[in-house]
């Protein structure tokens, strides 16, 4: 059966969120894989950050970091890289750019595993980027006239907007013009930063809030926010 699905708004390695981490671990193996494949085009100095918030983390957890240093399309379809992923309790697609995430992923080895994993029972996480890149729908959000581009579409009927406080602030007008463009069969939600919405795996349908903050579902009528213990029926 498929494991667990989480989409973080923010905190991703970070030991306010390490409650969400632990628990997606929870009977799986002490495997934590992570891929900071969303931050590459940053350059070398962001993805060492990434790697070395994951190793913090798994010490914390209890684990073993397993890093997948996917940076580019070519190091996505090495077979060595796929089987890194092979025993994980829990996947973890960080922070960076969603399109770049998705494109370098799609169609690849490494992605064709983590897929495998996940319906074997491993736990799946996407934080910010890697959320947005698990749909099927990735806005521009620094050019918003941009076309959005496809994501990976493990959750094809979703949106996503994460830092979705943060986004508020920043640029509501943006937020609610995203929201009139939603078409029909297709759910919004907004995840605030330290974050995130959980689904068992098997219904997809059904997500539960954890953290510090809200998520807020997107209907015809408006936003509904969701707190820490509540569920999400989309």
């Amino acid at each position: 059966m498929p494991g667990p699905i989480a989409l973080v708004g923010s905190g991703e390695y970070l030991p306010v969120m390490a409650p969400v981490e632990a628990a997606l671990l929870a009977g799986r193996p002490a495997r934590y894989v992570q891929l900071p494949t969303a931050a590459a085009e940053e350059g070398p100095g962001s993805v060492a950050r990434w790697v070395a918030l994951g190793a913090e983390q798994a010490q914390r957890l209890g684990v073993e970091a397993v890093p997948v240093m996917v940076l580019d399309r070519v190091t996505a379809d090495v077979e060595a890289m796929a089987q890194l992923v092979s025993g994980a309790g829990l996947v973890y697609l960080s922070g960076g750019s969603p399109g770049y995430l998705a494109d370098t992923l799609r169609d690849t080895r490494v992605w064709s595993a983590i897929v495998e994993e996940w319906q074997n029972g491993a736990a799946l996480a996407g934080c910010s980027a890697g959320a947005m890149a698990l749909t099927d729908w990735v806005p521009d959000i620094r050019r918003p006239a941009a076309d959005p581009r496809p994501g990976l579409g493990l959750l094809p009927t979703l949106r996503v907007m994460p830092h979705f406080d943060r986004l508020m602030a920043w640029a509501p007008q943006m937020v609610e013009s995203m929201a009139a463009q939603v078409p029909p069969g297709m759910t919004l939600v907004g995840i605030d930063e330290e974050t995130a919405i959980v689904s068992d795996g098997t219904d997809l349908r059904r997500w539960a809030v954890h953290g510090r903050q809200s998520a807020w579902l997107f209907t015809p009528t408006g936003r509904t926010p969701f707190g820490a213990g509540q569920e999400i029926v989309l």
